[in-house]
């Protein structure tokens, strides 16, 4: 998935502009506003909404991405959603750059549903994949570039000057006798001139705010409150809006039979208790209202159908699964182990991960007449304005979505089904009112969609001189994509690209690796969760590469080192961890390391981690990480996705697991579902490879290999072998 995601599309800039005199933000001075294009074609509506709707919004009409107002404040449009990973900085900054600006004016604003904001490897709006910046790094630096010459222009114009003697610094155009203009004050000139055909970018060598810290724009307004998310709507800003929580199947596929709400019409504040497709909303003019209602409902569910999926009995049947040859997803030659000297049988198991993001999910409609509106944190805008068209019955072009800021996703806000869009819409159709509609923690933990549950089986050997001569590996597990808009990309021959990515492009030289998949069915909702399938992937690899260290009586990384010739990036990035965190040097008694190496999303990171016992209880340390993930934009946010994958990626080490037992999952909240705490974080490190000339992904490239750091570093603590996640640390007592 992540080859698809960090993609290079062409990225192409009409000179097509138009002024958004209409737009209330905006009361003069210069739009820089273009379309895109897609393999070197314009792009058209159909791109951006196809195949879920033929007809959309006119891409001729070009939406602004860049601002510059006569006060001199300089407006960057973000079409990525900001859940945390710090877009809403770093995309202004590839802007800031080009245009030569004050930083300190510059501010960012989230992007509405539109077509001109599509992802141009996907031909719709969408974040995902940790390709934010990657897939903006040509384009608004062009757009910065643009307004820059435009500006330039008017004042040479102005002072009879030639253009070419003229600069930018700190939001001036400065002559060459020394003449100052501020942006502010060319901004309505300059938005007369037409649009640069072509414009030159910037060396990476004469950058002065990338690749500097930069402190978040949208920082202080989180930390007084001020910024709004999807669950802050009120009806001070959408008046009579109401709440709504749906009453939800105890299994997948179950459908209400009836329903009685006798009970729930004396609850103060309830107005509404609607039947739905997905099962029974209760409309309130509260929260507490909607729930208590909700919670009053009794329902007779039809569960003829439905899921019965019992993890228990699932394990044994995919190690069964496991034993037998699969789908080829990558051929080798699978007789190469028998001629082993030494060889290794490794069986992995991986649970079904809830996404458990902060901000419960949460979605604010209004429909009126053949109008739709929506406020929601949504990752991916055009199947949802898509959807909410289809339920509303309205042409899609009369759904505005408005991106709100979202309190983390993690790929639950990349529905491909839209869930909770479709919920939200079509309450509010029914009641003829505007809905906020809510999923508690509970329901989308109960009753939303996971990680699959994995499991791995590998066959390797080694030869006399302990060198790796084969490699068998099949993997079993549902397909995220199956019956999506995505499966035509990523399904090729029954092999479905996300489930066995950090396998079949390992970049380990590993001769005769053979790999097969088998893909399950059983009626559990799967959806890509942070770093898709290298979530599963990276731990059966790297504890296998640490199990033939071992096998081979050789050092971990030395061992690694060996299979990384051809992979200087891979290469650079171990060595860097390895030497920061002063590997092969003596440790304190009762701790020790262990490590972990992974590329994904077109970067690479590598761990190391520190533990011991204390008391019977793990104790992590120390973490050391390195990542190349190209040129760094902004290093602090790239400190922050690294650490954030990391405790992301802990928790599900350590502790994420969803079961089910009969169909019904068992975990709930925070109680059953646990996540990292603050004092239980180690000291954490990150250091840069410096590399490369664009970035590549960071968002997700830190999670893969933390958890296989963890397990390495436990066995070379106590010898034993953990490997199934969670870890069985209480396996470690016995």
């Amino acid at each position: 998935m992540d080859k698809l995601f960090t993609k290079q599309p062409s990225q192409n800039i009409t000179s097509r502009r138009r002024f958004l005199k209409a737009s209330a933000a905006t009361t003069g001075g210069l739009v820089i506003g273009f379309n895109l294009t897609i393999g070197g074609r314009l792009a058209t509506a159909q791109d951006a909404m196809a195949p879920v709707a033929a007809k959309g919004p006119n891409l001729n009409q070009p939406n602004a991405f860049l601002r510059i107002a006569e006060d001199g404040a300089v407006v960057v449009q973000v079409k990525h959603i900001e859940i945390g990973q710090g877009v809403l900085t770093s995309l202004p900054m590839l802007v800031a750059e080009e245009l030569g600006c004050d930083w300190s004016k510059v501010r960012s604003e989230l992007a509405p549903a539109a077509p001109v904001y599509s992802h141009t490897a996907f031909g719709m709006q969408i974040t995902g994949g940790s390709s934010s910046v990657v897939n903006s790094w040509v384009q608004l630096r062009t757009v910065g570039a643009m307004a820059r010459m435009m500006l330039v222009s008017t004042a040479a114009s102005r002072w009879k000057v030639d253009a070419a003697k003229c600069r930018v610094a700190n939001g001036m155009v400065i002559g060459p006798a020394g003449q100052k203009a501020a942006f502010g004050e060319l901004a309505d000139a300059a938005a007369m001139l037409p649009t640069p055909e072509k414009v030159a970018l910037k060396s990476v060598k004469d950058f002065t705010l990338i690749g500097k810290p930069t402190k978040r724009i949208d920082a202080p307004a989180k930390v007084d409150g001020t910024a709004k998310f999807g669950l802050d709507i009120t009806a001070k800003q959408i008046p009579n809006l109401h709440t709504a929580l749906v009453a939800h199947a105890p299994i997948f596929g179950a459908k209400v039979k009836k329903f009685d709400a006798s009970k729930v019409n004396g609850i103060s504040g309830v107005t509404h208790v609607v039947q739905i497709e997905s099962g029974v909303a209760v409309v309130a003019k509260s929260f507490w209202a909607a729930k208590n209602g909700r919670d009053a409902l009794q329902i007779e569910w039809d569960l003829e159908g439905g899921s019965t999926a019992d993890t228990a009995k699932m394990s044994k049947q995919y190690a069964d699964l496991a034993k037998t040859p699969g789908v080829v997803a990558k051929k080798g030659n699978p007789d190469a182990v028998k001629g082993a000297v030494k060889s290794l049988v490794a069986e992995f198991e991986l649970p079904y991960l809830a996404h458990a993001a902060m901000e419960p999910l949460n979605c604010t409609v209004s429909v009126a007449g053949d109008k739709c509106e929506l406020w929601v944190g949504s990752q991916l805008q055009t199947l949802d304005a898509a959807a909410a068209a289809r339920v509303a019955g309205v042409p899609v072009q009369n759904v505005k979505l408005n991106t709100m800021l979202a309190g983390g996703g993690f790929g639950r806000r990349t529905n491909l089904s839209s869930d909770y869009i479709v919920e939200a819409v079509e309450i509010a159709k029914k009641v003829g009112v505007p809905v906020k509609m809510v999923w508690t923690r509970e329901d989308d933990m109960k009753g939303g969609s996971y990680r699959p549950m994995f499991a791995h089986r590998v066959e390797a050997g080694l030869d006399a001189a302990n060198k790796i001569v084969g490699w068998n590996h099949t993997v079993v597990g549902q397909s995220l994509v199956a019956g999506t808009v995505f499966e035509g990309g990523f399904v090729k021959e029954g092999v479905d690209a996300t489930s066995v990515e950090g396998i079949v492009d390992t970049p380990y030289d590993i001769p005769n690796m053979h790999t097969t998949l088998h893909t399950t069915k059983n009626g559990v909702p799967v959806l890509f969760l942070r770093a898709v399938g290298h979530t599963h992937t990276a731990f059966a690899m790297e504890t296998t590469m640490d199990e033939l260290a071992k096998l081979a009586g050789q050092d971990p990384v030395a061992f690694r080192r060996g299979y990384l010739a051809k992979q200087p990036r891979v290469l650079n990035t171990l060595n860097l961890a390895a030497e920061k965190a002063n590997w092969g040097s003596s440790l304190p008694k009762g701790r020790a390391r262990g490590v972990a190496v992974h590329e994904s999303f077109g970067s690479v990171v590598a761990h190391v981690v520190e533990v011991s016992m204390e008391k019977g209880a793990l104790k992590i340390h120390r973490i050391v990480s390195a990542i190349d993930c190209g040129l760094v934009v902004n290093p602090l946010t790239v400190t922050a996705q690294v650490e954030s994958a990391i405790v992301y990626g802990m928790s599900a080490a350590l502790y994420g697991k969803v079961s089910l037992n009969d169909g019904v999952v068992e975990q709930s909240n925070f109680d059953s579902y646990p996540v990292m705490r603050m004092t239980e974080m180690p000291k954490v490190e990150v250091y840069f490879v410096p590399a490369g000339e664009a970035p590549t992904g960071v968002g997700e490239p830190g999670m893969p290999p933390i958890a296989p750091a963890i397990a390495n570093a436990v066995f070379a603590l106590t010898g034993k072998r953990l490997r199934s996640l969670p870890l069985d640390l209480a396996s470690l007592k016995a």
